[in-house]
């Protein structure tokens, strides 16, 4: 048994079967202490020894939270468990790359140390295996079996373009429609680790002969993507408006996978024998995916306010706030692409527990009055949420599923504030609760939209207000 504390954390050299099951029993041990304590300090309530021995590797807020949805408090605890867990994962990866090298097994059988189950199957099989050589050409090779593989790879630049293109392309929509089938939700795996996966595996397929240089790489990175956005639109899975608002994302993340996958091409080909871990990130959509589908916790709840100033009194204001007439059709873009507008509002009775629907071109919000203080503050709960737009598609009509409980308004208000030389500021603020993450870009879009809803109705108050003085 050879054992080199310095050689743990590199991706070169070789480990045997007796160090490797040494230094893992350690590191697990290690690492379910540090875990407990965590626990202890950052979740009050909550028994660290109740918490599950595997499950929680893979569920660490348990069964009530996922990425999706992240109360600001799960989300430190969260991102401290990660930087708790990379040092391990570090670890881990390494040491089996090294074992697998000692064993003569290929290289990129270490994606599986980071796959549910199957990582304890792969410790236990390491551990059994004896010492073996294997060609170092073979154990550096990026993909399993590279000979095989090698006869139906094309050679020329743009022919494997084109097929690296079309893979990855085909296992991105492959995954959207199993996400479809199975109804999962709107979060981390659909739009950061997908893109990702598909630059990086591009990029492999690609550089599977010899190496790319970085702008062909972030162009092979990126097509698939916009074909994936493209095709989305073509079966009627998706709106061109939502693909227009994750493409920012959805770029982003298949050119920085596509820039990985050049470093990783370029160091193989100029290091032969290099190790790779080229099929992690990919097999780990499926895992991320099936993990979201699990939890089910509430969103956080966000808070817009716009506001205009009114040559009034507000309490000539305030009948135009609980009722206003019908707006004119929009003029701006946003809404004329199918962001849902509000059309009119009407009331049944008058004070608390009086009926408030503010009709939108999808259907109108039900709003129970809450506060009734004329000509101060009108306050409502929202008890139905029509759909936040109509898609664009060629198909007249389509219903994605973060058309129905993703986006829910749940409370709102006017405010009337008195300003000298009888004029009157009014403010409306919305509550809602976005549940698609990545949270803060998606914010970004949910506050603008918000604010332009609220400005719509706002300017109009203020128009047949002034207009009638």
């Amino acid at each position: 048994m050879r054992i080199a504390v310095g050689n743990f954390w590199r991706w070169d050299g070789k480990v045997d079967r007796g160090a490797y099951a040494l230094v893992g029993i350690v590191a697990f041990a290690i690492k379910a202490g540090v875990d407990r304590l965590v626990v202890s300090n950052f979740r009050p309530g909550v028994d660290p020894a109740s918490v599950g021995f595997l499950f929680n590797y893979w569920a660490p807020l348990g069964v009530d939270a996922t990425l999706t949805h992240l109360s600001t408090s799960n989300g430190k605890f969260l991102a401290l468990m990660v930087v708790v867990a990379a040092p391990f994962m570090w670890l881990g990866v390494t040491m089996t790359v090294q074992r697998l090298r000692d064993a003569g097994k290929p290289i990129w059988l270490a994606c599986l140390f980071l796959v549910p189950m199957l990582n304890l199957l792969l410790f236990a099989v390491l551990v059994a295996l004896p010492s073996r050589e294997i060609a170092a050409d073979r154990e550096g090779s990026p993909w399993p079996g590279p000979r095989a593989l090698g006869r139906v790879m094309p050679r020329a630049q743009g022919t494997s373009a084109v097929m690296a293109i079309v893979f990855a392309a085909a296992i991105g929509l492959s995954c959207m429609l199993g996400w479809e089938a199975y109804r999962g939700s709107y979060g981390w795996s659909l739009f950061l680790a997908l893109p990702f996966c598909l630059g990086l595996f591009s990029v492999l397929v690609f550089s599977f002969h010899q190496w790319r240089s970085l702008n062909d790489c972030v162009f092979v990175a990126v097509v698939p993507v916009v074909i994936l956005g493209i095709g989305l639109v073509a079966i009627a899975v998706e709106g061109a408006i939502c693909i227009v608002m994750a493409a920012p994302v959805g770029l982003g993340m298949a050119a920085f996978g596509g820039s990985l996958g050049y470093v990783i091409q370029k160091r193989h080909w100029e290091t032969a024998g290099s190790p790779t871990m080229l099929s992690v990130v990919v097999l780990l959509v499926p895992v991320l995916f099936g993990v979201e589908r699990a939890q089910h916790a509430r969103p956080e709840l966000y808070e817009v306010r716009s506001a205009v100033d009114i040559h009034a009194p507000p309490a000539v204001v305030w009948s135009h706030v609980v009722n206003f007439a019908e707006i004119p059709p929009p003029t701006e873009a946003l809404f004329r692409a199918g962001i849902a507008y509000p059309i009119r509002a009407q009331i049944s009775g008058t004070g608390p527990g009086a009926i408030r629907r503010c009709v939108f071109s999808t259907g109108p919000f039900v709003e129970p009055i809450e506060v009734w203080d004329e000509p101060r503050l009108l306050k409502f709960g929202v008890t139905e949420n029509p759909a936040p737009l109509h898609e664009l598609t060629p198909y007249g009509h389509i219903e994605p599923r973060h058309l129905h409980g993703y986006f829910v308004s749940e409370q709102g208000q006017f405010l009337l504030t008195e300003l000298p030389g009888g004029r009157t500021r009014l403010e409306g603020t919305t509550w809602y609760r976005d549940a698609i993450w990545p949270a803060g870009y998606w914010r970004l879009w949910s506050d603008y939209i918000i604010h332009r809803i609220h400005m719509r109705v706002l300017e109009h108050i203020r128009r047949e207000v002034e207009t009638v003085r």
